[in-house]
């Protein structure tokens, strides 16, 4: 019965706070704008800021200009100097003028006390040419999805032939490690809030490099490996197995990561960086993963069981990959974009030198049938 009366006391207490931050939450006014504008240089646009209800009282909004590619961010776009938000409206519009190629990035404050503008950025962006930005996101768009075909004409090849001699069992070993890496990198900085908060705090100017397409080929990119995976071991294999060279790599990737993740849990790295460590791994795979497959193919003076298909796709992917960066950097004169990213530059980069080596491997050097004691030979050593 105390326990009752103390809490009939406590009651008309707990209705007031409750209805204190029902009003605190309801005063609070939040805004947005978009987070990114792109205009071609000696252009105008129009920006609109909305707000979430109307305003009680007027509000003055101004711009705090944090990053600017140029000395005078007035070289690179004309920004207001004030935008007035009138009271019971709910959207602004204001018109911004672009000059040169650069980047400005600027967060909007305002004198209104109920107007939430803390985490309001916009990101403006004077590119060459909008026709270049949209070529370049269709190569974007192409390259993806040859990569990602890629690894059809190989899965193919081993349940037509029902067989996987002359697929290099190194080959499998790191291109799956490789992708789960990436995964883990992309998942991360895409899905993980926590995450995407701490890469906007160390790059308060920049934008998350990971896209939903970059998390789709990291993963669908694994479910294929699993596949050549399962069928490796139903398939005749021609008595190939994983090296003790691969493995001991393999071994060196996954200890620096478990090492890795104990010093994020320790605090002494954030899980930001230790993301990025997966990103390194990825790149480390990818300058090797190659290597296995060509020597393979060269012991066996043979490319037979090595989808050309595969090659071709892969060629083409790496080729207009390094081709959107090139627009991309010239587009927006920052030529460091091309190294900006260094697990895509590599992926394109190292993907295109062995595929021209690969491509002459079967279509110029070895036409003939496969040896396969060269492929036994090699086991042995």
């Amino acid at each position: 019965m105390s326990g009752l009366g103390l809490a009939k006391r406590w009651l008309p207490t707990q209705l007031l706070l409750l209805w204190t931050l029902t009003i605190i939450s309801e005063s609070r006014v939040f805004f947005s704008a978009p987070d990114a504008v792109t205009l071609e240089e000696n252009s105008k646009a129009n920006i609109i800021i909305t707000s979430g209800s109307p305003v009680n009282q007027s509000a003055v909004i101004q711009f705090n200009v944090t990053y600017s590619s140029k000395r005078n961010y007035s070289s690179v776009i004309t920004l207001p100097e004030q935008v007035f938000l009138p009271v019971d409206t709910t959207s602004v519009t204001f018109s911004v003028t672009s000059h040169d190629v650069g980047q400005v990035t600027t967060y909007m404050l305002s004198n209104h006390t109920d107007l939430n503008s803390l985490s309001v950025r916009i990101r403006f962006l004077v590119v060459h040419s909008n026709i270049l930005s949209i070529v370049s996101e269709v190569i974007g768009w192409i390259y993806f999805l040859a990569w990602s075909v890629s690894f059809y004409p190989q899965a193919w090849e081993n349940w037509k032939r029902k067989s996987v001699v002359g697929l290099n069992f190194d080959f499998l070993a790191l291109n799956l490690t490789g992708f789960i890496a990436y995964s883990v990198f992309n998942i991360g900085l895409f899905w993980v809030p926590y995450i995407k908060e701490e890469f906007l705090k160390r790059n308060p100017n920049g934008i998350n490099p990971v896209n939903a397409n970059d998390v789709f080929f990291s993963l669908h990119a694994v479910l294929l490996c699993l596949v050549y995976v399962t069928q490796a071991a139903v398939y005749e294999r021609g008595g190939q197995k994983v090296s003790w060279t691969a493995l001991f790599l393999l071994l060196i990737g996954w200890t620096f990561a478990l090492i890795s993740l104990f010093v994020a849990v320790a605090k002494q790295i954030t899980w930001l960086d230790y993301l990025y460590y997966f990103s390194y791994i990825k790149l480390a795979v990818t300058l090797i993963k190659y290597v296995p497959q060509a020597y393979m193919n060269y012991r066996r003076q043979s490319t037979e069981g090595w989808s050309i298909g595969n090659v071709l796709l892969d060629f083409t992917g790496g080729t207009l990959s390094i081709l959107q960066m090139i627009l991309q950097s010239y587009n927006n004169d920052e030529w460091r974009l091309i190294i900006g990213d260094p697990t895509k530059f590599g992926l394109g980069l190292f993907s295109v030198v062995f595929d021209i080596l690969f491509m002459t491997q079967h279509y110029c050097l070895y036409r003939g049938p496969p040896q396969y004691e060269a492929v036994t030979e090699q086991q042995e050593d």
